[in-house]
């Protein structure tokens, strides 16, 4: 048999696998992704659009547009009435789920971005920093939401859980913990509150809560999976689950930190950004593959990466070039979970839901704030961090998603967490913003040039010039290693730290506001001023430079040569 020969037989037999596989289910793989097509073009432009509206008309975080997007293009509303001419209803169950595979597998990879890029925005010195005030905090919310969630689980009556130990019970206690800081951040920096004592315990206390969160999420899933496959899980059993699961997170977090910098190293020999960001992120979902092969969740693996990057020079150009795929996937995460909300199964746990959302409140400010209360704060300061870690958000919504899809918990249980994240998500930036409406949040014998938070304002004739000017500052910062977040808030707005300094920045216009406490106003000053120096020799050699009006007319005139 020649090579054509062999080439038509191998097509050939490839078209019967097709044909076979389409007179199976019915539909062949191109009408599959034509599907799979019009839903993603549906799903990007519903859940952008909700989005927006959120932010612009209910001042509120897109996610919940989005989520609420999802909820009303899905199946069980108004998915299964949109129906194309000769194709049938767009949105539909798939084997009593959702959302297909192919979707879900979208999705899916949407939430390993979103984790990877939480791991890169994670400050490991701050963490080791602030390592008492923020494990403490974190640690009191993450137990105290756990146990109540899972205990409210088990005492309401006829939902069929009957045990702490159950899995849904678990998934139920785990939903419950993690914290969505970024609405937080978003106040406090609107606030001017970043740099505050309140403002540092909660960021530092958020990280916790995510470490924490990822922690006892690998543990459900071990535990989960032993009881669902029929074995029983004792105390020594569960030592053993929690043992191979901080293993994993600690051993692997560990060796990426050791390596981190080396395998940077060996990937900038390609001279590209774009080939070493792909690189990153394929290495990113190499780990959350194998951390699914360990029996944990994907995401872990995700944010193991991430964490293990974040204090590489590479991390700012991966969260750059990530930027615009994050902002095109998430979007569809968040409405793909949405859709999964079936307001028939919601209707009998409503009033589950509702009571699940408000312990979930009540468990936060209390778990959260009463340490904090317990170490230098007032009442009012440790209001203030209770109700800064109370929003959930996106982890919560994997963790829901993944215990949907493995089957741990029903359609109505996925409902209440939905619910019980939005009721957070909501309640959290009023009651945040006026509580920070009065005086010090911490003890009198406490209080002192900590609490003084003040403000470097700078106006510049026009908005480029601030923009030019913060951008270099900017990289000035990250060149002295400097840890340069970049918060997702109206304005363009920049969380520094190193060691024990931080401030934020913020653009407005042609104004530059930098907040700092008192003790750290003039190392900021200094460095400004420095760089003002370095734009004023730039300025200075530009005025050098031929007449720019000269140099424009020439190359205008080189046009029509």
């Amino acid at each position: 048999m020649d090579t054509t020969n062999v080439v038509l037989h191998t097509v050939h037999q490839a078209a019967e696998a097709v044909a076979h596989t389409a007179e199976g289910s019915g539909q062949g793989i191109t009408h599959m992704m034509m599907l799979l097509i019009i839903q993603l073009a549906i799903i990007i432009i519903v859940a952008k659009v909700g989005g927006y509206l959120s932010q612009r008309f209910l001042k509120m975080p897109s996610v919940l547009g989005e989520l609420a997007s999802g909820m009303l293009i899905g199946p069980y509303a108004l998915g299964s009435k949109i129906v194309l001419p000769d194709f049938g209803p767009v949105f539909t169950e798939h084997a009593g789920f959702a959302a297909s595979a192919e979707l879900y597998g979208i999705a899916t990879l949407a939430s390993i971005i979103l984790l990877f890029l939480a791991g890169l925005e994670t400050d490991i010195a701050a963490f080791l920093r602030y390592s008492v005030v923020g494990s403490v905090v974190g640690l009191g919310g993450l137990l105290t939401a756990f146990v109540i969630g899972d205990l409210t689980a088990v005492l309401w009556p006829g939902n069929g859980i009957h045990n702490f130990m159950d899995p849904a019970a678990l998934f139920l206690g785990v939903i419950s913990v993690a914290t969505s800081v970024g609405i937080t951040a978003r106040i406090l920096a609107e606030k001017r509150k970043m740099a505050s004592p309140e403002g540092v315990t909660i960021l530092a206390g958020a990280v916790f809560d995510d470490v924490f969160g990822i922690v006892a999420l690998a543990i459900v899933m071990g535990m989960a999976k032993v009881s669902m496959s029929g074995g029983s899980v004792n105390w020594g059993e569960i030592g053993i689950i929690a043992a191979k699961a901080i293993g994993f997170f600690v051993l692997v977090t560990a060796l990426g930190l050791a390596f981190a910098r080396k395998i940077t190293a060996a990937i900038k020999q390609f001279k590209s950004k774009e080939i070493m960001v792909a690189i990153c992120f394929g290495l990113a979902m190499l780990l959350a593959g194998l951390a699914e092969m360990a029996g944990l969740a994907m995401i872990i693996g995700a944010y193991i990466m991430g964490l293990a990057l974040s204090r590489t020079d590479l991390a700012h150009e991966i969260e750059e070039h990530l930027e615009g795929v994050n902002n095109i996937l998430v979007p569809i995460f968040f409405c793909v979970m949405g859709m999964m909300v079936d307001f028939a199964a919601m209707k009998p746990v409503l009033l589950f839901g509702a009571v699940y959302s408000l312990l979930a409140v009540v468990s936060k400010v209390a778990g959260c704030g009463l340490p904090a209360w317990a170490m230098r704060f007032n009442m009012r300061g440790a209001l203030r961090i209770g109700l800064g870690m109370l929003p959930r958000g996106e982890v919560a919504l994997i963790v829901a998603g993944i215990g949907l899809a493995a089957g741990i918990i029903d359609q109505g249980t996925f409902g209440v967490a939905i619910m019980m994240t939005v009721v957070t998500t909501m309640l959290a930036p009023p009651l945040l913003v006026k509580s920070f409406n009065g005086e010090s949040g911490l003890r009198k014998e406490m209080a002192g040039s900590s609490e003084d938070v003040d403000s470097i304002d700078l106006e510049f004739p026009t908005h480029d010039i601030t923009e030019f000017l913060l951008g270099r500052f900017v990289r000035a910062l990250r060149n002295e290693e400097f840890y340069v977040n970049r918060l997702h808030t109206e304005q363009l707005t920049y969380q520094v730290r190193k060691d024990d300094i931080m401030f934020v920045m913020i653009e407005d216009g042609n104004k530059l506001h930098i907040n700092a406490a008192e003790e750290h106003q003039t190392l900021v000053r200094l460095m400004l001023t420095e760089e003002l120096l370095s734009l004023s020799d730039l300025l200075d050699a530009t005025q050098k430079m031929e007449d720019l009006q000269t140099m424009g007319s020439g190359l205008l005139a080189n046009m029509f040569c």
